[in-house]
């Protein structure tokens, strides 16, 4: 059984990650589900994907109509999702076994243990290169590798903390970086430049694709999504849960990328340097304030990424203390930031894309299986009953094994792969939209009654 955690800190043991959230500790304010949906999104990347949209072909008429439709494709399965925390008192990654078994929940769990690795590196590039911006201005001249060092250390020793910490991070950092992020917002929006006008018709692949970056954006958070809901009462409203996280996600995306679609032109290119670059100009005196916002807004997204990898390493088999897992995941991070930080744009555009070929069909396959199950017979009457998930590899893991691998090779467009689908629609890639509704529909299809 697991330790009693005191204080703060989260229990540290591999096999609190395993076991539903004890009722006593179900304490959780609602207020919470929002801010931690919201506070994460707050950051440069919103900016570099709103003007990414802009390299892509996009103008502003289009690139807001691209920003709406994919932010909620994407966004409304992670607001799904993070209903099924307060039943189960479950992380995301194990109340999925009830679809894919103990044993087949390990392979998405790892490789969203690897995914949150890759969004430490692209958050964190970004962080440092304003935190040694910031400490230039202030005389005090840092090597890019320290100050990524300073700024990773603080998110695992919060991911080692755990919940209770990240979520407070996500309330109160997060409200801070609010109100510094709307001054840098409307300043910038004001200095930054005019719209941008396309210079030719955008064809239907290119606004497929800015779509999928858009969705995608959103989108990865679903692997996470309960695991910040699982210590709401277990009584807890679904709706209000759903309601809440989809504001979070939306009104902290949205801004962010019309903002950056707004200033495109000002932005030499679309890459934290350039970002940064243009929020000090623009800024004028308050430049230092916009980077402190911007080295800060790591903080709230990272401790979120290394405190659920450290349960996505347990849930892949890999029993080690929390502690551990958590030193790996931000350890690993910062050598995938050192390394990548100069391909950035390229590396964030083609991680955004190829993560979403795995998390698409799993997370269409756990949503069929909580909705139809009218969530697990509402967790077995909450708590009434212990939720017992099925042993070994079940057929929801087998579904999808084939379903990511078949998407990947018949519609995927990257600069690593393009699929012969993808090839035959001019570019379009719709992998991860057939992969989702594939998934579920063919999991529901063969759902025992």
């Amino acid at each position: 059984m697991a330790s009693e955690p005191s204080g703060l800190m989260e229990d540290l043991s591999a096999a609190s990650v395993c076991q539903p959230v004890p009722a006593a500790r179900k304490t959780m304010a609602m207020d919470r589900v929002f801010w931690s949906h919201f506070s994460p999104n707050l950051g440069p990347g919103g900016w570099v994907t709103g003007a990414l949209l802009v390299s892509l072909g996009l103008d502003f008429r289009m690139g807001v109509l691209a920003i709406l439709l994919g932010n909620f494709v994407g966004a409304l399965p992670v607001a799904l999702a993070a209903a099924i925390g307060p039943a189960t008192g479950l992380t995301q990654m194990e109340a999925s076994r009830m679809a894919l078994g103990t044993i087949g929940v390990r392979p998405p769990s790892f490789l969203n243990w690897i995914y949150c690795v890759g969004w430490d590196a692209v958050n964190n590039v970004p962080a440092a290169a304003a935190l040694v911006s910031l400490l230039m201005l202030a005389g005090v001249p840092t090597p890019f590798w320290l100050a990524l060092g300073v700024l990773a250390s603080i998110q695992m020793v919060a991911s080692i903390y755990g919940h209770h910490v990240v979520q407070a991070l996500q309330k109160y950092l997060g409200g801070m970086l609010l109100i510094v992020f709307a001054i840098i917002g409307v300043t910038f929006a004001v200095r930054g430049g005019g719209v941008v006008q396309a210079a030719h018709p955008v064809g239907l692949a290119t606004f497929l694709l800015a779509v999928g970056i858009l969705v995608s954006f959103n989108l990865s958070w679903a692997t996470y999504s309960s695991d910040y809901t699982r210590y709401l009462p277990a009584n807890s409203d679904p709706k209000r849960v759903v309601v809440l996280a989809l504001s979070g996600l939306l009104l902290s995306a949205v801004p962010f990328q019309i903002l950056g679609l707004l200033t495109a032109a000002s932005i030499a290119e679309p890459s934290p340097t350039a970002v940064i670059a243009s929020l000090q100009h623009a800024m004028g005196p308050l430049g230092p304030l916009a980077l402190a916002a911007i080295a800060l807004s790591s903080i709230a997204g990272n401790s979120f990424n290394d405190n659920t990898a450290s349960y996505s390493l347990i849930s892949a088999g890999i029993h080690v203390p929390r502690v551990a897992a958590a030193i790996i995941t931000a350890s690993l991070g910062y050598v995938l930031a050192v390394v990548g930080a100069g391909q950035y744009a390229t590396l964030y555009t083609d991680y955004l894309l190829v993560t979403m070929y795995w998390i698409a069909p799993w997370c269409g396959i756990v949503l069929a299986d909580w909705y139809l199950t009218g969530g697990h017979s509402a967790a077995r009457a909450v708590y009434g009953q212990v939720l017992r998930p099925p042993a070994g590899w079940k057929r929801g893991a087998t579904i999808f094994v084939v379903t990511s691998v078949l998407t990947v090779l018949l519609f995927s467009t990257s600069s690593l792969y393009t699929g012969p689908v993808a090839r035959w629609l001019g570019g379009a890639d719709i992998g991860y939209y057939v992969g989702f509704l594939v998934a579920g529909w063919w999991y529901a299809a063969g759902r025992e009654k």
